[in-house]
């Protein structure tokens, strides 16, 4: 809870001056651009094949079929959900590096 008509102290002036700076600066523009150009369409998909065994199984035939011996399509579906969430695991911390140089690119511009 804020104290009423406090004034803010200068180091905290300047911090949200410095902040104010980086989020107006290029790089930090091109990092947000590259992140948001990978996690949304990463995130689409993933909520798309996530929802898309319960809807299937739950409004159609087609996952009740048997896929190899008495394993039914909705097995295969539902375990290859655990591949899909594993790899995308292993993608993301692939990419962290590169949105990790980023953004050590912006504090050594800060530094300047």
């Amino acid at each position: 809870m804020e104290m009423p008509n406090r004034k803010d102290s200068p180091a905290k002036k300047q911090t949200r001056e410095k902040y104010a700076a980086i989020v107006q600066s290029a790089s930090f523009q091109r990092l947000l651009h590259e992140k948001k150009k990978f996690i949304i369409p990463f995130t689409i998909f993933f909520f798309c094949f996530y929802f898309a065994l319960p809807i299937m199984t739950s409004y159609t035939t087609i996952l009740t079929k048997p896929a190899v011996g008495s394993i039914t399509w909705a097995w295969v579906f539902a375990f290859m959900q655990f591949i899909m969430t594993w790899s995308f695991c292993m993608i993301y911390s692939k990419k962290a590096n590169a949105f990790d140089q980023l953004t050590d690119e912006i504090i050594e511009e800060q530094r300047r």
